[in-house]
């Protein structure tokens, strides 16, 4: 007896193997069939790959060639940035992500993708593509580069023509990208010619690889400043800093006057508190009374046909001040700009009205401010970083980072 249950327990531990293995073997052959039915649709594949982080797109590109095709071509890449958000901002090549609950990980640990023996630092960021240039030196020696940190590509960008006479008076170099009206990345310079001060436009397009000087000239003061270049629909604009202050469109190489809020003009190199893009919409920030409260801002956005500015968003920094204390400079009089100590970073729109914020720093810190809910809570510490000169820390530091799968 006990001979044979254990004849019939071996056969049923036999037979249960055979079908346990018969059951994998289906389950194998059902992975298989799934997989080449996900893997002969390429709208369900696009779907899935969607809601993957850019790192992981990266690594299935070497998958086979047709999925490097798929995920490199222009319409998955637009459809990429189109779900994505902007995860970040650099602050000093200091990379801050918006989110803290869901922190995405910095593109790069440090600007060195080019052996630049002065250092590289950041100029401008332009829908995904980062401006940077030699961080030390003279500008007639100053060497630029459009980096992608998401698929870690660069470019040299040619010496601007002209010799040093030209390299020596560059007072903006702006970029200028997007993935449909300017798939070719283009850097326009503006360089001032002495005494006179007439500035001068020269262009250099990635489809080309070469610098073509603009019709286009105006006058301005000598030292007029051309910073926080932005582009937006085939126009770089940069921050008001004079009486009568211009943007620049690419299309047709047109200068053309930019018109300013209610709130004044700019002069002797005065600028706005802000001045930026988000999803489409181009702000400009000051304060809403100067002879009431510094902490009342009025955010303002350009029409589309440039003739003027609507106040877009009125924001109230009072709750701000309530719980950071420190923002109060006790050496300022309370009349003066300076008796609040703010700086603002970045205004982001979000897909819905409530979910646009502000991004501000304090002193020791970096808060996210919603616009609608008036709430904030703080995104970084910056008290522990003794690298990083708080003086130092402007719109020429700060560029929002947008990940970006685009190949040069």
């Amino acid at each position: 007896m006990v001979n044979t249950r254990a004849k019939l327990q071996k056969i049923h531990n036999t037979m249960k193997l055979c079908f346990s293995e018969a059951a994998m073997a289906d389950s194998d052959h059902l992975a298989t069939q799934s997989g080449a039915l996900i893997g002969s649709n390429d709208d369900l594949l696009i779907q899935i790959l969607l809601r993957l982080p850019v790192t992981s797109v990266l690594r299935f590109r070497s998958v086979s060639k047709h999925w490097q095709s798929l995920l490199s071509h222009q319409h998955f890449t637009l459809l990429y940035n189109k779900v994505s958000i902007s995860p970040g901002l650099f602050v000093s090549n200091l990379y801050i992500p918006f989110d803290v609950q869901n922190q995405s990980p910095p593109p790069f640990r440090n600007l060195d993708f080019y052996p630049d023996i002065c250092g590289i630092r950041i100029v401008q960021s332009c829908n995904g593509l980062l401006l940077c240039c030699s961080k030390r030196g003279h500008e007639r020696v100053r060497k630029y580069y459009v980096f992608n940190p998401t698929t870690k590509q660069f470019a040299l960008i040619p010496s601007v023509p002209g010799g040093m006479d030209v390299r020596k008076t560059i007072r903006f170099m702006g970029l200028a990208f997007h993935q449909t009206g300017c798939v070719h990345y283009k850097v326009v310079c503006i360089h001032v010619v002495k005494p006179d001060g007439l500035f001068k436009i020269q262009i250099y397009s990635s489809d080309t690889g070469k610098w073509k000087i603009s019709d286009q000239s105006f006058y301005a003061p000598y030292y007029t400043p051309l910073r926080y270049g932005v582009f937006l629909n085939q126009t770089i604009y940069w921050a008001p800093s004079c009486v009568n202050p211009l943007y620049f469109k690419l299309d047709t190489q047109e200068l053309k006057s930019l018109p300013l809020p209610s709130i004044g003009v700019y002069g002797d190199g005065g600028m706005p508190l802000y001045f930026g893009e988000s999803r489409g919409h181009l702000h400009l920030v000051e304060r809403a009374d100067w002879g009431e409260t510094h902490l009342h801002l009025n955010v303002y956005e350009l029409l589309n046909d440039h003739s003027g500015w609507f106040l877009k968003y009125a924001v109230e920094l009072d709750e701000l001040l309530n719980a950071y204390p420190e923002m109060i400079n006790s050496y300022q009089d309370p009349s003066s700009p300076r008796y609040y100590e703010f700086e603002l970073f970045d205004v982001v729109r979000g897909e819905e009205e409530d979910e646009t914020f502000m991004v501000i720093k304090i002193p020791g810190k970096i808060i996210r401010y919603n616009v609608v809910y008036k709430s904030f809570k703080q995104i970084f510490d910056l008290s522990h970083l003794h690298d990083i000169s708080y003086g130092r820390i402007g719109h020429s530091d700060v560029h929002r980072y947008i990940e970006n799968l685009a190949s040069f």
